[in-house]
């Protein structure tokens, strides 16, 4: 007898034996596959991992399997092994984190295979078989009979806007569907265009590349402006001459469309985005071709890493510092990790770019397991900007920006050149208050103020999301003088646009750029290359190339300078290197101005005097005196509940039984925002030098909390390697 161990998305830390379904033998079941299972009164997909002849629940108790999905594994054995290895390490439900590794399409229990891979074709003439006061109808089917090679369903629609009428048209056999020819894509001559010529130091970086076989994995240190993306396209350019294939990772979705634009401008060959802007289904269909082998390259945000490829070639982590490869919430996985298990795996080499790298980076690098690669010159004519700071104590503000400030933008314009500046702060103002009694608008959800919003009027919290209309008078004493405190990049668009009434403004923000496609019709505009501003928070700091952007003006930088997270000064010099990276890219002088109360501060001096580098060793020795990361391994056990002090309470009584060797803790205490979205937060700071040790014990406390009496009263989770304190 055998039973099939198989993982089922669940809260659960474990596998569930089922019995094979009647005349099924073991040959007839890979690992890797999915199942359909009954689970409670439920019918899920599940995930066979193993299959075995011995278990220690009662045979005549354990269910039968529904039927079999696959007959073969939708994903390789190496993606499927990653994701086991990343529940593992991650100590995240193991069901979960199998299913989250594959399209949602494949979740659903849906045929891993291609959909909509056909053209349409016309058969008749239109004449006899169609009204002529069937407009959509005849313009569908003279649109389709254009093409003789056939059309496909996504590129009608972009011509058109809409394919309603082709099942119409269908169901009265005017059109034809043919299964798409599959085209072997030529690697012989992958360039569509010709490399650009590269400098010393570029060209040392792709020689060091190309030149190691095998897994290696490289710190790529560039200034901004230095050419990095230059660099990987080299590399990427004989990665596709050996037939195989690269994937490149990007922090947010607005670099996406740039970056596809900028690989298909220099390759022939078959490139695929994936990003959650896109549907489910234009998801799947990119995973299906990277995992065929069809697509030689694929560009994705976080999730991207665990796309199969036919033939791995290379992974390229571009801005490898950014947050955002780092899951907050649920299944907290870190990307960038990852593709450095990934890489090692699959025998391929990974590079990881970065103006500002992280201290774990750099720190790997100190210790030999990356190999450092430096960029120190701008590519082409383009040279560092000018940095200066201005003290802005006892100046007059106009939405934030100084009298001095506002001399500088309208000479830059005069110029005709462009002005970015940044305020890493959306919304009208951060707060609403009453003049008379001092209220300030609270959300009722979290401990912290409601954002005052005026595109369209209303107070919104940005870290719940609840929002609520804006009060006529204080709820506390009536008074109707109620004002919007500070500035947001709402308020100062609305200043600019009254101080510079003669330049276009474009606001970068989440709410600007929510609707489909905004980014992109945005950033098409300001690269048009017509004199104007730039507004934004820090969407704009992420590796945009801005050609024009002669100033760059940081309004307020000293609201980092005293974080309590010890990440905080990081993320600071990080943000500020990057926001002042946009300057002067090409052949523009470029100048950056820094507005701050605190012109003294040590993290300021160093940033301007000597640079990113020089801040990050220093910063390097006050982790190794503080025994703080990358020295030392932490992870955070969170835990929330609706009533206060019951998550503290939980922690504390989970605290009593640990047996720690070699591992210590910190807490319980409340998070520094306690209460948010309508619970109460409390953290357990676990932290020990040997990463092995650690994980041992989370893997043990992780049985104990899922057993403790107070756990069906609260929500936990583990976070290890945490980005973020809070």
């Amino acid at each position: 007898m055998i039973f099939l161990r198989v993982a089922i998305p669940s809260p659960l830390r474990r596998l569930f034996d089922y019995l094979p379904a009647a005349n099924q033998q073991e040959s007839d079941f890979t690992i890797g596959a999915r199942l359909t299972v009954p689970f409670g009164n439920r019918k899920l997909v599940a995930i066979l991992v193993d299959i075995v002849q011995h278990t220690d629940i009662p045979a005549h108790k354990l269910k039968a399997i529904i039927n079999i999905i696959d007959q073969h594994p939708p994903q390789p054995k190496f993606i499927f092994d990653l994701a086991l290895w990343a529940a593992q390490y991650y100590q995240h439900p193991i069901g979960d984190a199998l299913l989250q590794s594959l399209p949602i399409h494949l979740r659903k229990g849906e045929p891993c295979e291609r959909v909509h891979e056909y053209l349409l074709h016309a058969l008749k003439d239109t004449d006899q078989s169609l009204s002529t006061r069937a407009k959509k109808q005849l313009a569908t089917y003279n649109m389709i009979k254009q093409h003789q090679s056939g059309i496909s369903i996504d590129a009608l629609k972009a011509e058109l806007g809409s394919s309603a009428s082709v099942k119409i048209l269908l169901e009265k056999g005017l059109l034809e569907k043919r299964p798409r020819p599959h085209l072997k894509n030529d690697t012989s001559e992958p360039l569509r265009e010709p490399a650009k010529t590269l400098n010393p130091e570029q060209k040392t970086a792709v020689q060091a590349i190309n030149q190691h076989q095998g897994f290696k994995a490289f710190l790529l240190d560039g200034i901004t402006g230095s050419g990095k993306t230059e660099v990987y396209l080299q590399v990427i350019a004989k990665v596709l001459q050996a037939g195989k294939q690269a994937l490149v990772l990007v922090p947010e979705i607005g670099l996406t469309p740039q970056t596809v634009s900028r690989f298909k401008a220099r390759f022939n060959v078959k490139v695929v985005y994936i990003h959650s802007n896109m549907s489910d289904r234009q998801r799947f269909q990119a995973w299906l071709q990277a995992r065929d082998g069809d697509a030689q390259i694929v560009i994705g945000t976080r999730s991207a890493i665990f796309t199969p490829l036919a033939h791995p070639g290379v992974i390229i982590i571009d801005e490898e510092h950014d947050q955002s490869f780092k899951q907050q919430e649920g299944y907290r996985y870190s990307a960038r990790d990852l593709a450095i298990v990934r890489a090692h795996g699959e025998n391929t080499p990974v590079i990881l770019g970065s103006a500002t790298p992280s201290l774990e980076s750099l720190h790997n690098v100190a210790i030999k397991r990356y190999q450092y690669l430096t960029i120190n010159r701008r590519a082409g004519d383009a040279v560092p900007p000018v940095v200066e700071l201005l003290d802005i104590k006892g100046c007059d503000l106009q939405a934030g920006i100084s009298e001095p400030l506002l001399t500088e933008i309208e000479q830059h314009l005069s110029r005709k050149t462009q002005v970015l500046i940044f305020l890493n702060r959306r919304g009208f103002a951060p707060s609403l208050s009453c003049h008379n009694c001092g209220w300030i608008a609270p959300c009722r959800r979290c401990d912290a103020r409601l954002t005052l919003h005026q595109k369209p009027p209303h107070l919104h919290c940005h870290h719940c999301g609840s929002q609520k209309s804006i009060p006529r008078q204080c709820p506390e004493c009536s008074s109707s003088e109620l004002n919007a405190q500070g500035t947001g990049t709402e308020r100062a668009e609305q200043t600019l646009a009254q101080l510079f009434p003669d330049y276009p403004i474009w606001r970068i923000d989440r709410d600007s750029t929510s609707r489909k496609n905004a980014m992109q019709e945005i950033i098409e505009k300001i690269n048009a290359g017509q004199p104007g501003i730039l507004l934004g928070t820090q969407m704009l700091a992420k590796g945009h190339h801005f050609a024009k952007v002669s100033l760059v003006a940081i309004l307020e930088a000293d609201s980092g300078l005293f974080s309590t997270d010890f990440r905080g000064m990081e993320r600071t010099a990080q943000l500020i290197t990057q926001v002042a990276g946009r300057a002067g890219r090409e052949k523009i002088i470029g100048k950056v101005i820094i507005q701050t109360h605190h012109p003294e501060h040590p993290l300021l001096q160093s940033l301007v005097d000597k640079g990113y580098r020089d801040f990050a060793q220093n910063e390097l020795k006050i982790r190794a005196l503080s025994a703080l990361p990358p020295y030392q391994h932490i992870a955070i056990i969170r835990a929330e509940a609706g009533n206060p002090g019951r998550a503290e309470t939980f922690l504390q009584l989970a605290q009593q039984t640990l047996n720690i060797d070699h591992v210590s803790s910190s807490g319980p205490y409340p998070a520094p925002m306690e209460k948010k979205a309508g619970v109460f937060r409390s953290h357990l700071v676990l932290q020990s030098a040997k990463r092995p040790l650690l994980q041992h014990f989370l893997s043990q406390f992780c049985l104990q909390l899922e057993h403790h009496p107070l756990a069906n009263k609260v929500r936990w989770s583990i976070d290890v390697d945490p980005y973020d304190m809070f």
